[in-house]
């Protein structure tokens, strides 16, 4: 079974203002994003499972154009706060390589 890092060009997390975290994930052609978009491992609630979150708190976005999924959740804390562990947001991505499709 493929993971998620097989098929994306790249798995990026970075924050989205001081209070958000955006992860993008970048599929290697549109038609790996076609037929990947609607696994049951790429819906906001098993992000959020795999990232600890509430689920409802989980944006999930399509861009089709660009064969890109992008998720976004609130952080913990605010950025640049004195218990911010990532402050540019940059290792957020790393739980959620190994998902399987």
């Amino acid at each position: 079974m493929p993971k998620l890092n097989d098929v994306c060009r790249y798995v990026r997390s970075k924050a989205a203002g001081p209070f958000w975290i955006t992860v993008d994930l970048f599929f290697e052609s549109p038609e790996l994003f076609s037929a990947n978009k609607d696994k049951p491992g790429l819906t906001a609630a098993s992000i959020a499972e795999r990232l600890h979150l509430r689920p409802e708190t989980v944006k999930r976005i399509e861009v089709p154009d660009l064969a890109v999924i992008k998720f976004s959740y609130p952080r913990e804390r605010a950025q640049g706060g004195v218990f911010e562990r990532d402050m540019h947001g940059g290792q957020q991505f790393s739980p959620l390589l190994d998902i399987d499709l």
